[in-house]
């Protein structure tokens, strides 16, 4: 593509992706990956990720195309700015909240995540939790490592025969779900999707009508949340003392009244979990996030929940295990394939579960572009491409009416050169 000139509020992107600035240590097998496909990593330690100025620095010197991050470092519209080639923020995780998705939306960077790679490993982590506390067993060892002999069966059960209550059902709710019920428990679940509802229950599932009465179904409850609502509300707060303390209410007295995190840290304040501790309402909890959380060992951190033996803390480590963190970066590449080669994008969060894309028989040029959704935008690049007398093969359109943005790629038989993309 030869050079264009800079027209205002617009990104004119390589044509192919050429540099990648990597934040807070994805797993090193990403690098490989990218560089199999032309492109050149850039990995900054995970002591420089802390310093967003230092960050933004590295950004306007090495214009790099894409950004790839975990789940820590906070991306602004100034952060964005900082590179003219920037196209993608690609997530090694599943969580988008660190992103200014507004701002990413009206600077036309798309945003993509991994919403399948960590399942297994959070799903065993939530697994081992609801066996320990049904068991005690971290008080046991608790007790134990005080030379302390504490055999009894006061407040150990069994799971079978248990009923487990699951808010949200998506990829990794329903996969809780399954190994759960193969355990012997009953499972209820409340989810807003309609699509999930309609799943859960075609499972066998009992579907619950609202939060607090998925709270008062369940011996167990087990948060798997995304951070915003289908509609694109905040889940901040979601969970209320109120439904804390009706945990297990329609359950027999000797229930075990477990509650289980390993989603979002901001979904209620630990104040709510503590007081429903202390009254009695909740047993025995196990929480792996937590509202505020460090950016490395380094930095301070004080646990809310350190002087309860009810709440066993975990460090944020549903993903971090040997096997997800290589998938996840294995995958993201593969994403980064698709839009690299054919200007393919899946799991962008302006619209989860879709994948927009084409599968025109080659040889052909892909014109990708980020826009309004604006009516008569479409029509504009169909009109520039016969303008440049082009054909068009095939396209793929998708409208983020949440954001007011739409992603089209196009298959065409030639390719369009700088004037004609300034006219368009």
């Amino acid at each position: 593509m030869e050079q264009i000139a800079t027209l205002p509020q617009v990104r004119f992107l390589n044509e192919k992706f050429q540099k990648a600035l990597i934040l807070e240590e994805p797993d090193p097998s990403l690098d490989a990956h990218l560089r199999e496909q032309g492109i050149e990593p850039d990995r900054l330690p995970l002591t420089a990720t802390q310093d967003v100025g230092g960050v933004i620095k590295r950004l306007k010197q090495g214009q790099h195309d894409l950004l790839y991050k975990r789940s820590k470092f906070p991306v602004s519209r100034e952060v964005l700015q900082a590179s003219e080639r920037l196209a993608a923020i690609m997530l090694c995780c599943i969580g988008d909240d660190t992103v200014d998705k507004v701002a990413c939306a009206e600077e036309g960077v798309l945003v993509m995540n991994d919403p399948v790679s960590n399942g297994r490993s959070v799903v065993e982590l939530v697994l081992g939790e609801l066996i320990c506390l049904a068991r005690r067993i971290f008080v046991a060892n608790d007790a134990g490592r005080q030379h302390l002999w504490t055999k009894d069966s006061t407040n150990r059960y069994e799971i079978q025969g248990k009923t487990l209550s699951i808010i949200g059902l998506g990829n990794i709710g329903k996969q809780v779900a399954q190994a759960a019920e193969a355990l012997g428990m009953e499972i209820y679940f409340y989810d807003e999707s309609d699509l999930a509802r309609e799943v859960g229950v075609a499972l066998g599932w009992n579907a619950c009508n609202s939060l607090p009465e998925a709270f008062r179904k369940g011996d167990f409850v087990t948060v798997h949340v995304s951070a915003e609502t289908p509609k694109g509300e905040s889940n901040r707060d979601l969970i209320s003392y109120e439904a804390f303390a009706q945990l297990a209410a329609d359950r027999p007295e000797k229930s075990p009244r477990g509650f289980i995190n390993a989603a979002r840290g901001f979904l209620y304040p630990p104040e709510d979990l503590k007081r429903a501790i202390a009254e009695g309402n909740v047993r025995a909890a196990a929480v792996d996030v937590f509202p505020e959380e460090p950016g490395s060992a380094e930095d301070v951190w004080r646990n809310p929940y350190a002087e309860l033996q009810e709440v066993v803390t975990t460090p944020h480590i549903g993903a971090a295990t040997q096997e997800a963190q290589p998938r996840i970066a294995a995958y993201v590449a593969a994403t980064t394939r698709m839009f690299n080669q054919r200007g393919t994008v899946r799991d962008t969060v302006f619209q989860p579960g879709q994948t927009i894309g084409l599968d025109a028989t080659p040889p052909f040029w892909t014109l990708a572009v980020v826009h309004s959704d604006v009516r008569g935008t479409k029509k504009a690049i169909n009109d520039s491409i016969y303008r440049a007398g082009a054909s068009n093969l095939q396209s793929s359109h998708r409208d983020f009416i949440d954001y007011g943005v739409a992603y089209d790629v196009n298959a065409i038989d030639q390719p369009l050169d700088g004037a004609q993309l300034e006219t368009l």
